[in-house]
């Protein structure tokens, strides 16, 4: 599933791509047919990302929202655009600016499609948390949840309603730059060590945003071992289960918690 770097640089594209011009918007899947004929031939005001959640705004008010989940994925390309390719749920193209080439884009495979009304987006919203690429984002609001939990770290991360836009591999490695096993309780957090994670969690979605790639093995441990896979990032822990840890040699281990897999180091991780 992608994390919320990956929705911020959609937004950004999607915002310099077709805000400020009327978009033509249609269904060539049928599935969301209505929802297009809504929003189609008004002009986008702005595209934005909440977590994981992408939020066009239209000057009706009306708002498309979009969660991508495990499969969904944009692709853009310059207008014409050719004839649609697979399932395409949404597909956007530029209609009216004259600043620059016009762009398309189509989507394929998203678990959430559909138009909604800036009510139901100021709900959507107040269920997540903060999240971290967002300027006005309040880490207290996380700690507040945190410090009061017996849940593990490891889970809390994960929890959307903690924390916006974390997923599994940034929830691996930022615990892990940070010493903690994902199996300590919330509550068991202190509050420099929760400063901590967040500052350094802002400033790696902040470089995945800029990159386009997640980046978390520090320049001395990026030696050795491979990526997990062939154009997937270099990793400290994420999918190195039962390969030597980067740092001390241990065994990396693998465990299911709440449905996700789990990475981590017992050395650099004790607990």
């Amino acid at each position: 599933m992608p994390e919320g770097h990956t929705l911020h640089r959609l937004a950004k594209a999607h915002h310099k791509y077709f805000a400020g011009g009327v978009v033509r918007v249609s269904s060539p899947q049928g599935r969301f047919a209505a929802g297009a004929a809504l929003v189609d031939g008004r002009t986008l005001v702005r595209a934005e990302a909440w977590g994981k959640h992408l939020l066009h705004h239209y000057d009706s008010g009306l708002v498309v929202h979009v969660h991508l989940g495990l499969y969904g994925t944009f692709t853009e390309s310059a207008v014409p655009l050719g004839d649609p390719v697979g399932q395409v749920r949404m597909r956007m193209v530029g209609a009216g600016r004259s600043d620059g080439p016009l762009y398309g884009t189509d989507l394929r495979g998203p678990t959430a499609c559909e138009v909604l009304r800036e009510p139901e987006v100021a709900a959507l919203t107040a269920r997540l948390g903060p999240d971290p690429l967002r300027r006005n984002a309040d880490p207290d609001r996380a700690w507040q949840r945190i410090r009061r939990s017996t849940r593990t770290l490891g889970a809390l991360l994960m929890d959307q309603t903690v924390v916006a836009g974390v997923g599994n591999v940034y929830r691996a490695e930022l615990l892990f730059r940070h010493g903690i096993s994902p199996q300590r309780r919330g509550r068991d957090l202190t509050a420099l060590e929760w400063d901590e994670l967040w500052t350094d969690l802002v400033e790696l979605m902040r470089v995945g945003v800029r990159r386009g790639k997640i980046v978390v093995v520090r320049r001395e441990h990026d030696r050795g071992a491979p990526s997990y896979a062939a154009g997937k990032p270099r990793t400290y822990v994420y999918r190195r289960a039962g390969e030597p840890c980067r740092v001390c040699g241990a065994t990396v281990l693998h465990a299911v918690l709440e449905g996700r897999n789990l990475f981590w180091c017992p050395t650099c991780q004790p607990g």
